[in-house]
């Protein structure tokens, strides 16, 4: 039975992988640690590799942990890592996070109003149903305010090049507001930020070719 070592995004937690279909492998949620002041994404992967439990494991980041998820293939033997709605390599991150990062406007960003979602928010997620603004809600809320500070500062920061020795496939949709669509190698029609949630059907399926492989 395949091994699963699945990273969730930023401000999220292993509640993003409940409307997955993954009862055909050995699943492993590797739990985010409390970040060091002004790290890399890369140092925090380091950080993480006691985590990865199995040799040539198979990777699944969502968003944020697709990123680290990266990270963490550069210092150890993975058999894959798979995206989902995640970026590439550093070409792939918007330039207003950078802008963001250049000129320390995310200083001006309280933490505490990105705990507290509204439909804009809800819109960038692409999340329309009560049930899925509710989920959105209560993991949003449940984030550690030091961990989001210092992701948002990291995330601008980061430098991959996608020169990986690893395969790494690609699952995004083609209506992400987060991290914009550009290529995939399965792209989902309509599928948000949030479509691990919100078209998990469809995401599932594509996780069964992908692991297969």
């Amino acid at each position: 039975m395949k091994e699963l070592f699945l990273l969730s995004g930023l401000g999220a937690d292993k509640r993003v992988f409940d409307f997955l279909d993954l009862s055909n492998y050995n699943i492993h949620h590797v739990n985010w640690i409390t970040p060091v002041p002004k790290e890399s994404l890369a140092q925090y992967a380091t950080r993480l590799l006691p985590q990865i439990t199995t040799h040539n494991a198979i990777l699944i980041g969502v968003s944020f942990g697709g990123m680290i998820a990266l990270e963490i293939a550069k210092l150890i033997p993975v058999e894959k890592v798979i995206l989902i709605s995640s970026a590439k390599s550093t070409a792939a991150i918007p330039s207003y996070y950078k802008l963001i990062s250049k000129f320390r406007l995310d200083k001006l960003i309280r933490p505490a109003s990105l705990k507290k979602p509204n439909e804009i928010f809800f819109w960038l997620f692409g999340v329309t149903t009560k049930k899925h603004k509710a989920l959105l809600t209560a993991i949003m809320k449940d984030t550690d305010d030091t961990f989001l500070n210092w992701a948002m500062q990291a995330i601008p920061s980061w430098k991959n090049n996608n020169r990986s020795s690893n395969p790494v496939i690609q699952i995004h949709g083609t209506n992400d507001r987060i991290l914009n669509f550009k290529s995939a190698d399965y792209p989902i029609k309509g599928g948000g930020h949030l479509m691990v949630v919100t078209n998990a059907k469809e995401v599932s399926e594509i996780l069964s070719k992908v692991v297969a492989n």
